[in-house]
């Protein structure tokens, strides 16, 4: 059995959650969300002898992207990108400045992801769902054999991401996650863009934005 490897830690401005996800015989990997402090992501990457094969964004507000040109310079890896999210890419600098933040240019994704399509990482797959609602390209990334869901900003534990940003959808975002999530096996470990991991089982039951 391949053994995954997964470390997920809060990074800087806005304490997103990066997740490291590889093979431990292969060391193929690939990182999520790289939203701040790159040296730190790529610490860990070497700690666990870790070649990076692609870069995930869940969605492309600037606090899920500020260490994606570093890791990208870094690794060599692609920048991926829901396509209905070029436009909040494209005004990223634009988001800093509104939120105070320094800006970190970051080059332009160079693979747009599409719904269910598959990211082989060595032996695992994930496969793209698009949720959009938090934003229109939001993606989340399904581990289905590992059980593992990474959700972005569409689903936290015991809550919702806001829609009152740009592009923002409160209608599309609950029926994202009722059709898309929650139809999910109830054991999946819900990894947010943002606080602590759930499951799909317990959000059914006691996530009060969204009743199953």
């Amino acid at each position: 059995m391949p053994t995954l490897i997964r470390k997920t830690f809060p990074v800087p401005p806005l304490s997103c959650n990066c997740s490291i996800v590889g093979d431990a015989e292969t060391k193929l990997a690939v990182v999520v969300d790289p939203g701040g402090n790159p040296e730190h992501i790529l610490d860990d990457i070497d700690s666990f002898g870790l070649t990076v094969c692609a870069i995930l964004h869940t969605h492309a507000h600037f606090d899920h992207f500020l260490a994606s040109g570093y890791i990208k310079a870094a690794t060599g890896a692609p920048l991926c990108l829901h396509p209905k999210d070029q436009d909040l890419w494209d005004m990223l600098e634009l988001q800093c400045q509104l939120f105070g933040v320094p800006y970190v240019p970051a080059p332009p994704p160079d693979q747009w992801i599409q719904d269910e399509e598959e990211m082989i990482i060595g032996p695992y797959t994930a496969t793209v769902l698009h949720t959009p609602g938090h934003t229109p390209g939001s993606a989340c990334f399904y581990f289905e054999n590992q059980g593992l869901l990474f959700s972005g900003d569409t689903l936290f534990r015991g809550g919702i991401g806001r829609t009152d940003l740009w592009g923002g959808d409160g209608q599309a975002i609950i029926q994202s996650i009722r059709e898309r999530l929650y139809s999910l096996n109830e054991n999946t470990l819900v990894i947010p863009g943002h606080g602590g991991e759930s499951s799909i089982g317990w959000e059914r039951e006691h996530n009060m934005f969204v009743k199953a």
